[in-house]
C-alpha cells in the first residue's frame, strides 16, 4: 500500500482501488485522486486473481471501483461528494 503524505497534522491514509479495464466509474475515480495529489494503490481484478479474491473475501465487493481506505473502510462505485467528506478526515 501507499501513504498519503501528512496533511493538516493526521495521519497519511493507505489507499487502495480495485478497478478493471473499460470501467468508466474506475477512470473517473483515478482522476479524482490523482486530481486531488492522492497516491493509491492500483489492483486489475480482471488480471490480479490474488486482487479479485481479496475484493470479494475481504472486502464483501463484487463492484468496481472499489476504493479501501486504511484497510478498514470499503467505498464501492463513484460517490464524489462522500469521497470527498471520507477523505478530508
Amino acid at each position: 500500500m501507499i501513504l498519503l503524505p501528512l496533511c493538516n497534522g493526521m495521519a497519511a491514509k493507505k489507499l487502495t482501488l480495485f478497478t478493471q479495464p473499460d470501467c468508466p466509474p474506475c477512470r473517473v475515480l483515478k482522476s479524482f485522486l490523482s486530481e486531488r495529489g492522492f497516491e493509491f494503490e492500483e489492483r486489475d481484478v480482471s488480471v490480479d486473481a490474488e486482487a479479485r479474491e481479496d475484493l470479494v473475501t475481504k472486502y464483501n465487493s463484487r463492484s468496481t471501483p472499489t476504493l479501501v481506505i486504511d484497510e478498514d473502510e470499503v467505498l464501492i462505485g463513484f460517490d464524489p461528494d462522500h469521497l470527498e467528506q471520507v477523505l478530508s478526515q
